[in-house]
């Protein structure tokens, strides 16, 4: 009796030590973002996903371990419960603008109430109004409460017509300029607050192993 649970035992164990190797060689060959999405739409039971950390916008432990790992590296954290592993599949440094606007609103001011006052605007500007009082006076959405305030923005953050006319480097630092979506009824006054900044990012394969 004793002999076969022994032999049961030694079967078990060597069928979880497989399984694990198995898992844990499938985890290391993955070496792309997209050989990454590609596993997790294959195995959704391990609840896997890929996720983006900023180096300007994650402050957590987690991601500060992470950004010390190179490309193809992976971090595994144990409970009692499960194992999440992190592997990162892909590492680069993004171009990021820093801008403030003022939003106004085509679908209630007509185009000539909308000129008047962006011009209006521009002037007390320039005349040494502080844009961020000006935004939480004129803007016309909610960001006019972080005086229109945008952070810190990269391309496929928003609308790309919008990003076709602020994301380059036809602007300076401290310009005020006007942006206008018209199929959208959006009109803008922008001012670029800081100049193109490079921001490092990771993205990494988050996968969760339930511990049998």
């Amino acid at each position: 009796m004793f002999k076969n649970f022994l032999v049961f035992l030694v079967c078990t164990t060597t069928t979880l030590c497989f399984s694990q190797n198995d898992f844990e060689s499938e985890l290391d060959s993955i070496q792309t973002l997209d050989e990454a999405k590609i596993y997790v739409q294959k195995n959704k039971s391990l609840k896997g996903k890929v996720i983006t950390f900023n180096k300007e916008k994650h402050h957590t432990k987690i991601a500060d371990e992470l950004f010390r790992l190179g490309k193809g590296s992976k971090k595994v954290y144990k409970t009692d419960m499960k194992k999440t592993y992190y592997k990162v599949v892909e590492k680069n440094e993004i171009p990021y603008q820093k801008l403030s606007y003022i939003f106004l609103d085509g679908t209630k001011k007509s185009m000539e109430e909308i000129n008047s006052l962006r011009q209006s605007i521009i002037l007390k500007y320039k005349n040494g109004f502080r844009f961020e009082d000006l935004a939480k006076h004129y803007s016309m959405d909610n960001n006019a409460k972080r005086g229109g305030d945008l952070g810190w923005i990269t391309n496929g953050d928003l609308h790309p017509d919008f990003e076709a006319q602020v994301l380059n480097d036809a602007h300076e630092v401290n310009e005020i300029f006007t942006v206008d979506i018209p199929d959208k009824q959006w009109y803008y006054v922008i001012l670029k607050t800081e100049d193109t900044k490079y921001i490092e990012e990771i993205k990494v394969l988050k996968i969760i192993e339930t511990v049998k």
